[in-house]
């Protein structure tokens, strides 16, 4: 089997394979501090059910990361996956302006990616964009292992469109 012709894996970043609950108070704050908050990403632990999925995920598929994530913090973003060891794979980030709710930005590139070739699954803290993929037929894991996300990061990603 080919590399282009293996299925493939695709995983969320925040509160799937990062644990971004020490930077959510930076969007509890009016005005929300997005610096502060996209800053403060690389000192992101890892999620050990996450790494560990990502990485069994990677013997059989093409792993690929998609996150809500701005362009702007795709460095900040390679050299954490980097840094975790997780498997190389390309990395699909929102346009800086992009700020359509994260079930609509994923579900495009999911919807892109499934263009002839096989999406095993997608593992995604997002209950919306799990909802969503689901309902467009993709197989999805929902990554409950993070603890709960605060409503500001709910309201981030889904009305504000920012993550």
């Amino acid at each position: 089997m080919t590399h282009s012709s293996r299925p493939l894996a695709v995983f969320d970043l925040d509160g799937t394979l990062s644990d971004a609950r020490h930077r959510q108070r930076f969007l509890e704050r009016r005005p929300r501090d997005w610096n502060a908050f996209f800053s403060a990403a690389p000192a992101d632990p890892p999620l050990p059910q996450g790494v560990a999925m990502c990485r069994a995920a990677a013997e059989e598929c093409e792993v690929v990361y998609l996150t809500g994530r701005p362009e702007r913090c795709r460095a900040d973003a390679v050299a954490w996956i980097r840094a975790r060891e997780l498997p190389e794979g390309r990395l699909y980030m929102r346009r800086d302006d992009d700020r359509r709710p994260a079930r609509r930005t994923k579900l495009e590139v999911l919807r892109t990616l499934g263009r002839g070739r096989e999406i095993r699954m997608l593992v995604d803290d997002d209950e919306l964009v799990c909802d969503d993929a689901e309902r467009a037929g993709f197989p999805v894991v929902r990554a409950r292992w993070a603890a709960a996300v605060t409503e500001g990061l709910k309201d981030a990603q889904e009305r504000l469109g920012r993550t």
